[in-house]
């Protein structure tokens, strides 16, 4: 007993002097520690997500990966191998686990090495939040400290809630939601026992025991954990065998994006980052719509690439990227003539040249491929087929169908010969690009397209996009064409200068001389002439036929007529910038620069009745837990009439303080009147659906003759646009729900889209499309032939099942019966009348008298025009 009360009272002491000490570097640390009450409210960095207006993945944005889970949502067995492996005794410890600390002090003893850490759940949380990875006996005592006070702020489920959710898992996967993507492909619940175990070993060295960057140490630590489940009685033996023996298939995964639109994506990520900044726009876990549909977004891309591969493989084949090897020569000789003449021979079948398909798969490997173009091999070449390599697809047998549209490429206006075997187009070793054509269904020989070309599709009633190509691939061309490109316009300013001469008086019955202009310049010292294509002028014509046909002298009378600074004024009711727009002559013809974005918004306003609405391309903006922070609230067209607004009221939310409350409709301003819009929308209607009669000789065509031929509507409305040399081709048009945009061009403007030759397989292979859609077309190319041909792809897509929308005949619009040739008034019924509208007042009061009548049956066959040029 003498040894008993020295003992206890030195325990007593040093116990005393132990809390002394411990009260004492608490309080001296203290200024030091952060407050841990931030998380109660903690905002984790998630990326932000864009989807489309359906709700299809479109992409993610941000450095960090993570997929916030709640606790109830993570699978029992991951929960269970965290704690097995990280703190079997969180639920019962404080924060500290004094077992885990003791084992600690115990190895430090007996190796003298740090090599074991006591860090709980909770202090590993506090590591992760507040505190660096430093081996350190301060930053430890500091841990210590902070996560005493979580476990007093936070419950246990909350801890390890906030632990799995914060937890670094390697290759930027923050929380075991983003690391059962990243690794496995998969969401949480998805994850086997295996699976689980893997990332539940993570946390010790996540950058060296993830199972991409070293699986064989991934799968052992994989069984460490899955012992660890067995020792604590989560799993049995049976289960820990099956789990540990298991394969592996750890791999990396991006986000599992459902629609590739990268060209939108990048439209929504700048304007985040204009509304939020950078880092909180990445790391908010914003949760963005876009206006945009799955099915018009899928349609506009696959009608963009398909139009340009059209143009590119009609104007011939530029040749194999590389030749990889040469086939050797057979060399057989000739004992008659003594000599060594080089002959054509078949190889020995066991005679091997050329590259082994290893090779073939390491070289393209490091080959980048633009969707639906792949990097392939030639390996062998017969009479009318070729063998190619491509990976992922092994060896693709491509016939005849697929290669001879490759006749030589020599310039954008001269092609070469057909080809008439496989050998005059590739040889074996060449590297070459492929794609499957989905509408012939098979494979064929491709390459990357020359052209670019754009596309913009918007909801005239709002302006909210519903389409946008930016260009072939964004992979290859960041540049977005769609809403960057300024280009000429060509004959697409048309609609906006006919749509100013209604402005001042004229009707569609108005005539005006489609003769040559000659001008003299004396600052210059030529003449300029604008000319119609093709170069034919039929002297006094109705403004309605003029721009149907597109004639170029009838326009620039118009803008004399009118006026070019009324002109300029009444171009700005569209949007256009008037100190942007050219102060000559030449703007009636399209000498203005424009994008495709600002185009498809002045066509919308001629759609919706005159109202200026503005293109926007977000709907709404979601938190991570799909609260709507902010919904789109645009202005709109107004109805018709007054008695139509109570059913055309708009369900429209705003968000105040987390409220959400219903917002009357904003109506977009009017910059032109209802009976301009409709009247212009009329001319326009003429450029598809053309007019006359072809037996009594009225018969003729607009520009747009190919859109009534392969689209069976009757509420479309379009114009064609051609500049000098075919540099830049437009086609803008309205049809249903929709007003859409498209052009093509070089991104080089010095280049000119040119011509085409007579190709008779492309002529053969589409009998019933030649001269109206895709390969067959021969002659000079115009907007017609190289940018409609994108926009009927994807308008009959897009309208398909839409009904037929026609606008409603504003007041103060009536019809009368005008004689075809002169305009006036007549009382003739037959083939040279027509009921045409005006605005009240502007109708005709005279008859046609009979000495100007003419009867154009009388005149000869009919006059097709179905071109137009700058």
């Amino acid at each position: 007993m003498k040894y008993v009360k020295p003992l206890a009272l030195t325990f007593i002491i040093c116990s005393f002097l132990s809390v002394i000490a411990l009260a004492a570097l608490y309080f001296y640390i203290r200024p030091e520690l952060p407050s841990v009450a931030m998380l109660k409210d903690v905002r984790l960095q998630t990326p932000m997500k864009v989807y489309s207006r359906d709700g299809l993945l479109i992409s993610q944005f941000g450095v960090k990966r993570r997929i916030p889970l709640e606790l109830k949502n993570i699978p029992e067995p991951m929960l269970q191998a965290f704690l097995a492996t990280e703190d079997s005794r969180f639920y019962d410890h404080p924060g500290v686990d004094i077992i885990g600390v003791a084992r600690a002090f115990m190895n430090l003893v007996l190796t003298g090495e740090k090599g074991q850490g006591a860090s709980t759940i909770t202090m590993q949380l506090a590591r992760n939040f507040f505190l660096t990875r430093e081996k350190a006996w301060m930053r430890k005592i500091k841990e210590t400290f902070i996560a005493l006070h979580i476990e007093q702020l936070l419950s246990k489920d909350e801890i390890l809630e906030l632990y799995l959710n914060k937890i670094e898992l390697g290759h930027r996967a923050f929380g075991v939601g983003a690391a059962a993507q990243v690794y496995f492909g998969k969401t949480a619940t998805e994850l086997n026992l295996a699976e689980m175990a893997t990332i539940a070993g993570l946390p010790k060295a996540p950058s060296n025991l993830n199972p991409i960057s070293n699986p064989q140490a991934s799968k052992e630590r994989r069984r460490v954990v899955l012992a660890r489940m067995l020792d604590e009685g989560y799993i049995n033996r049976d289960e820990f065998l099956q789990a540990a023996e298991a394969d592996f298939t750890g791999e990396k995964h991006g986000a599992e994006i459902q629609l590739h639109a990268p060209y939108l994506a990048d439209m929504i990520y700048m304007e985040m980052i204009n509304r939020y900044g950078k880092e909180e726009a990445e790391t908010a876990g914003y949760q963005v719509y876009a206006t945009v549909p799955s099915t018009l977004q899928t349609a506009a891309q696959q009608a963009v690439k398909r139009n340009l591969h059209d143009y590119d493989e009609r104007h011939g084949y530029r040749g194999p990227l590389a030749q990889l090897w040469e086939a050797p020569p057979a060399i057989q000789k000739d004992d008659e003539k003594n000599d060594q003449s080089l002959v054509e021979v078949p190889r020995p079948e066991d005679e091997q040249y050329g590259w082994t398909e290893q090779q073939m798969k390491d070289f393209l490997a490091e080959q980048q491929s633009f969707a639906p173009l792949l990097p392939a091999i030639v390996t062998e070449v017969k009479d009318k087929q070729i063998s190619v390599f491509a990976l992922d697809q092994g060896y693709i047998d491509i016939n005849w169908d697929g290669l001879a549209w490759a006749r030589p490429f020599i310039t954008d206006s001269k092609q070469g010969s057909e080809p008439q075997e496989a050998k005059d187009i590739v040889s074996p070793g060449a590297h070459i690009m492929i794609r499957f054509n989905t509408e012939s269904e098979q494979w064929q020989l491709s390459q990357f397209p020359d052209a670019s070309g754009a596309l913009v599709s918007l909801d005239p009633q709002n302006g909210a996009v519903r389409a946008i190509v930016g260009g072939y691939s964004f992979y290859q061309s960041q540049f977005n064409r769609a809403t960057q490109a300024k280009r000429q316009v060509g004959s697409n300013i048309k609609p906006f200068i006919y749509s100013a001469a209604i402005n001042k008086g004229y009707s569609l019955a108005t005539i005006i001389n489609d003769a040559p202009i000659n001008q003299w310049d004396r600052s210059s010292g030529i003449a300029w002439r604008p000319k119609n294509s093709p170069e034919i002028y039929d002297g006094p014509i109705r403004m309605r036929v003029a721009l149907g046909r597109s004639k170029n002298v009838v326009s620039v009378r118009l803008l004399r007529s009118v006026g070019l600074d009324d002109i300029v004024a009444h171009l700005a009711n569209f949007g256009f910038n008037p100190h942007e727009l050219p102060r000559d002559e030449s703007l009636a013809l399209g000498s203005a620069s424009l994008t495709p974005l600002e185009v498809a918004r002045g066509i919308t306003i001629i759609g919706n009745g005159g109202y200026a609405v503005e293109p926007y391309f977000i709907e709404r903006v979601d938190n991570e837990m799909g609260e709507t922070l902010w919904q789109a609230n645009p202005a709109v067209a107004a109805p018709a009439f007054a008695s139509q607004q109570e059913n055309n009221e708009l369900d429209l939310l705003a968000i105040s303080d987390g409220r959400k409350f219903s917002l009357p409709p904003l109506y977009a301003p009017q910059v032109i009147s209802r009976q301009n819009a409709f009247l212009t929308r009329e001319m326009m209607r003429t450029a598809i659906y053309s007019g006359g009669s072809w037996s009594k000789n009225t018969y003729w065509q607009g520009t747009g003759w190919r859109a009534n031929n392969l689209m069976s509507r009757d509420d479309l409305a379009g114009k064609t646009g051609t500049t000098n040399d075919a540099k830049d081709t437009w086609f803008s048009g309205m049809g249903g729900n929709l007003v859409t945009t498209t052009w093509v061009g070089f991104d080089d403007m010095n280049r000119s889209l040119g011509r085409t030759s007579r190709n008779q397989y492309l002529i053969n292979k589409n009998p019933q499309q030649f001269n109206w859609m895709g390969n067959a077309m021969v002659g000079a190319e115009d907007g017609a032939r190289v940018a409609q041909p994108a926009w009927i792809r994807f308008m009959r897509q897009a309208l398909e099942g839409v009904p037929e929308q026609y606008p409603t005949v504003p007041e103060d619009i009536v019809t009368v019966r005008i004689d075809r040739t002169t305009g006036k008034l007549t009382q003739r019924t037959d083939h040279t009348s027509k009921f045409e509208y005006f605005i009240r007042g502007t109708e005709p009061t005279q008859y046609v008298d009979d000495s100007e009548f003419v009867d154009p049956f009388d005149q000869g066959q009919p006059v097709i025009q179905n071109e137009d040029i700058f």
